[in-house]
């Protein structure tokens, strides 16, 4: 067991049924306010792609990827982490407009992910991605998409709440937002995290902005891949838990690289191998369209909105004994 918070007193609102019935309401609820907000559109997509297509997020760069070969010929493919390549490869596929994009939903495996009340192996999130104009590269763009998604999760606990009116949680409509390196000049004795922690406590909904690159300090807010979110305009959106007092980090998303910063990014992050990628050499070639995009955590959603204290409670997923027998002891059950 790695680190599991136990809150004193904690008794889940909603019975298993209940949390089965919730969960069906948010998914559907929220997709249905994440389309109209963003003019998205449903696709299809996969759960593995082939290991030397470079489509699979890299993550922090040290994860490793669950991999197998195809029985038929032997082709090495890795169950993806998440699908921030992939969606940007499809938009040309599909052949989307300016102003349109897809969403899909996305399951993973990620194996070395370290348990704990909000972070399992298994990853299930709401993917989306769309086409923007090149002069929308900007942080207004960002922000603007951050808050339409902040509506669109609290317009979704309005209707839960409607249903359940057990539920007494409050979340704060207008998001604040702050750069990693306004953080740091803030706090420079807190850690990354502690920070995001002080800032989301002290105004409940918030945005994270440019996370990837060196502070001032020389130090990391947080690692980023480098061939994705585009490290000046990229940024987090993250919700005080109540039960928990903590900050739950919700959606990570970004305006996608160009060509130009993904050059410097792969340089600045010492992964220039990976320009011999075919995704790589296709968009240092401009032949990707100006996007942006990023992933919402569906269980992370409902644990946040259903006032639940360990995400096991609204997804089945592996948990050891020692986490399993604790959170037993404490009424939390794990599904």
């Amino acid at each position: 067991m790695q680190r599991v918070i136990i809150p004193p007193n904690y008794k889940a609102t909603l019975n298993l049924y209940e949390t089965q019935e919730g969960i069906a309401l948010i998914k559907e609820t929220f997709t249905g306010f994440l389309t109209k907000a963003l003019n998205l559109k449903r696709v299809s997509a996969p759960l593995f792609v082939e290991a030397a297509s470079g489509l699979n997020d890299d993550l922090n760069g040290v994860e490793r990827p669950v991999n197998f070969d195809v029985k038929q010929d032997g082709s090495p493919v890795q169950v993806v982490h998440s699908l921030a390549k992939w969606k940007r490869q499809a938009l040309r596929q599909y052949g989307f407009p300016v102003g349109e994009g897809l969403y899909t939903d996305m399951n993973a495996i990620r194996r070395d992910e370290e348990l704990d009340n909000l972070h399992s192996i298994y990853v299930d999130q709401w993917d989306w991605e769309k086409v923007i104009r090149e002069e929308d590269r900007t942080l207004d763009t960002l922000m603007d998409a951050m808050q339409n998604i902040t509506t669109a999760i609290i317009c979704t606990y309005d209707l839960l709440k409607w249903k359940y009116p057990g539920l007494k949680l409050r979340f704060k409509h207008d998001m604040s937002f702050a750069t990693s390196q306004e953080l740091e000049d803030l706090w420079p004795e807190l850690t990354p995290k502690q920070r995001e922690e002080r800032f989301t406590r002290q105004h409940k909904s918030v945005g994270i902005l440019q996370i990837g690159g060196k502070l001032k300090s020389g130090q990391k807010h947080d690692g980023r891949a480098p061939d994705y979110d585009d490290w000046a305009l990229n940024g987090d959106i993250l919700f005080w838990h109540e039960a928990l007092h903590c900050a739950v980090e919700l959606s990570s998303m970004g305006v996608r690289v160009s060509p130009q910063s993904m050059d410097y990014q792969l340089k600045a992050s010492g992964f220039d191998k990976r320009r011999e990628l075919p995704f790589h050499r296709a968009l240092l070639a401009g032949q990707l369209p100006p996007a942006m995009g990023g992933g919402i955590g569906q269980s992370r959603m409902c644990m946040l909105l259903m006032g639940k204290a360990h995400i096991g409670e609204v997804q089945s997923s592996y948990w050891d004994e020692e986490t399993r027998a604790a959170c037993a002891r404490a009424g939390i059950p794990l599904l």
